[in-house]
């Protein structure tokens, strides 16, 4: 959701009150409702035109939606079933509705980087694989950054190599967090790990830290270490979009953090840009570039690692096709 759509959204719940505002936070991700309180939180004044436009564009799209099925995952469960049997079923329901029985790693979802880093410190690099590969990749990166050099690293090995979770692993797993399993050994292998998560994990490290962590498994494993760099997409990449992909991309992104993440881009990634844009919106782009004055080189690949957050999104949306591939400093 782009930053007008989180700015709308937050408008809807404040103007619902705070009882029904908390049943839909009840329902929402955990990265969702720091987005949303965040919002919340920078909205001090709003135009009555836009609360009124934003609650008529919202009881207009609700007239038009209709719930289907009450309990969707029951309903899929229930349809295979019949369809295939209970062994076949149940092979494609885990898979399907993955995750829902480990509450404990859910939890997680919840903390903080640090928190998570903390409970994890003196885990075994495998059982803090197996639960990091739950995690979305920006939260997993910000905990993997709270961890000792060497940790880390033995640690992104071990999501690289991981071939999915046996319900053994899920029982360790059970041993560092409480209620992490609903169901024992009747929990089959997730299809967690491997060298894309690894990678998109890497990704969202940083510059410095990404050449630390592939180094040490390039010594390790350098047939690993290439297939997780065949798989990392970086923000030089950008100039392997194609040009509808790239216009697709710069509608998400926001002028100031386009700004920012061009101060540390090469001449061949801002032209690719000059070149999506119409003649006046580049003109203006090379005038905010020329006149901003130095910027934090940890400020720049913040907004670039941002930048990539929605290739991948678009990527997976099939609105764009992706190709493979601090200190502060002051570009």
């Amino acid at each position: 959701m782009d930053e007008k759509g989180l700015e709308d959204a937050a408008i809807l719940l404040m103007s619902l009150g705070e009882e029904e505002a908390a049943e839909v936070f009840k329902n929402l991700e955990p990265k969702e409702v720091q987005h949303l309180g965040e919002t919340i939180a920078k909205l001090k004044t709003v135009t009555r035109e836009r609360i009124d436009n934003v609650l008529d564009r919202f009881a207009q799209e609700s007239t038009e939606m209709g719930v289907l099925v009450a309990d969707t995952d029951e309903y899929i469960k229930s349809v295979l079933r019949k369809a295939l049997g209970d062994d076949k079923a149940n092979l494609l329901i885990d898979r399907i509705i993955q995750g829902s029985d480990i509450t404990g790693i859910e939890s997680l979802k919840w903390m903080d980087a640090i928190s998570v880093a903390e409970l994890l410190r003196h885990e075994h690099p495998q059982i803090v694989a197996a639960i990091l590969v739950h995690l979305d990749p920006d939260q997993a990166s910000s905990v993997l950054k709270v961890f000792t050099e060497r940790h880390r690293n033995e640690v992104m090995v071990r999501i690289a190599t991981l071939d999915g979770i046996q319900p053994a692993a899920l029982k360790d797993l059970n041993e560092v967090l409480s209620r992490v399993l609903a169901g024992g050994t009747q929990i089959r292998k997730s299809s967690l790990g491997g060298v894309k998560p690894a990678a998109e994990i890497i990704n969202l490290m940083g510059s410095s830290l990404e050449t630390s962590v592939l180094d040490y498994i390039r010594e390790a494993d350098s047939d690993l270490a290439q297939k997780i760099t065949d798989n990392m997409f970086t923000f030089d990449d950008l100039g392997k979009l194609d040009d509808k992909g790239f216009q697709s991309l710069l509608k998400e992104v926001q002028t100031e953090s386009l700004i920012i993440s061009l101060k540390g881009a090469s001449p061949e990634i801002r032209e690719k840009v000059f070149k999506n844009m119409s003649s006046r919106a580049a003109e203006t782009l090379r005038e905010d570039l020329e006149s901003r004055g130095p910027v934090k080189l940890s400020d720049v690949e913040a907004e670039q690692k941002e930048l990539l957050k929605i290739v991948r999104r678009l990527s997976d949306e099939g609105q764009i096709v992706m190709s493979s591939g601090g200190d502060d400093e002051y570009v």
